[in-house]
């Protein structure tokens, strides 16, 4: 089914060494669509899902970006380095050897809902500056980095080859790969760094269905590049839907509450509101304290 490029998705698999600047530049310069943004860095170094939000779509990037996150890791053992990645500058190795089981005895602490410090490389803003930017300034060590609550759903290795391995983490939006790393090196007494990173799902994005960048590029030249689209509405399948009929459609337009007293529709948090023809038209919310009442939240133009 095609989509309107003013208001879709598109799932690219990043390439090695881009960043996910580099791949906004790339699509906003191939489509001409001025309004074009990604949900979700990924850093050079790392590959796999990013998701880019067009046209109207940029509305929705709060949606995209709030699904929990699959990766794969490749974890260094005895190398420790300012970024927590292979990028920084190397601050202290260790050659003493590490057993898989040492590590996966330590496991357990990092799974569920755990207190993680940011990376002192981060975009993280901390008395208006990005950290980055203070330790770029040399001013890293006076910065105390504040935990921030994340959630590992699971955590496993998948290969083992020491010193390195690679481990597989399903874990909440804003959880840090580079930080569970370096945790974990700490832990064990050796240091640690993220080798590599490939990003193999967001939600209901996944790699196993992202189009390669030069696939795309190519898809451009031949004026197919349409086909790559996904539906905007696919980032909130989560929430109930509900379609409205032609008065209903118009209200929310006009941005006047509707009254949807249906059990169901009043217990969820949001809903995706479909106008008369079944075309994705806008999120509701809730009216505080007015049960089965719901305002227009966002609205789609179409």
């Amino acid at each position: 089914m095609n989509h309107s490029p003013e208001f879709a998705l598109l799932n690219i698999d990043k390439p090695l060494g881009w960043t996910s600047h580099d791949i906004v530049a790339i699509v906003r310069r191939e489509t001409r669509i001025k309004k074009i943004g990604h949900a979700g860095t990924l850093d050079p170094l790392a590959t796999g899902v990013l998701m880019l939000c067009l046209g109207q779509a940029t509305r929705l990037s709060e949606y995209v970006m709030g699904h929990p996150k699959i990766y794969e890791a490749q974890v260094r053992l005895g190398i420790e380095t300012t970024t927590y990645d292979a990028e920084g500058e190397i601050v202290a190795t260790h050659d003493t050897p590490i057993s898989r089981e040492q590590v996966e005895a330590l496991l357990p602490q990092f799974r569920g809902d755990i207190l993680q410090a940011p990376p002192i490389y981060s975009a993280i803003k901390q008395g208006g500056k990005k950290l980055y930017e203070i330790a770029r300034q040399g001013q890293g060590e006076t910065v105390e980095l504040t935990p921030r609550p994340v959630t590992i759903y699971d955590l496993e290795i998948i290969t083992w080859d020491f010193p390195t391995f690679r481990l597989r983490v399903h874990c909440s939006p804003g959880t840090y790969i580079r930080s569970l790393a370096f945790d974990l090196g700490r832990i064990l007494g050796v240091g640690a760094h993220l080798a590599g990173l490939r990003r193999v799902a967001s939600g209901p994005f996944t790699s196993a269905s992202a189009v390669d960048l030069e696939l795309w590029r190519e898809s451009i030249r031949q004026g197919t590049w349409q086909q790559y689209l996904l539906p905007p509405d696919m980032a909130l399948q989560e929430f109930p839907r509900v379609d409205l009929d032609e008065s209903q459609s118009r209200a929310v337009q006009n941005g006047v509450w509707l009254n949807l007293s249906e059990e169901l529709l009043n217990a969820a948090d949001l809903l995706r509101a479909y106008d008369d023809g079944g075309k994705f038209l806008a999120i509701l919310e809730p009216l505080a304290e007015q049960t089965g009442r719901w305002k227009p939240l966002k609205v789609f133009n179409r």
